[in-house]
């Protein structure tokens, strides 16, 4: 049995986990752009 296999029967099993994975999917994007953001500054005298 595969990851991959393993995984989508994880899934399969608790369908909750699919919404809680996508979750932290848009946390982690929204975080990484938050962070990229604040790393722009402006130039200094």
């Amino acid at each position: 049995m595969s990851n991959q296999d393993a995984l989508k029967s994880f899934l399969a099993d608790h369908p909750r986990m699919i919404g809680a994975l996508f979750m932290i999917l848009l946390l982690t994007a929204s975080a990484g752009t938050a962070a990229a953001g604040v790393a722009t500054g402006t130039g200094g005298p």
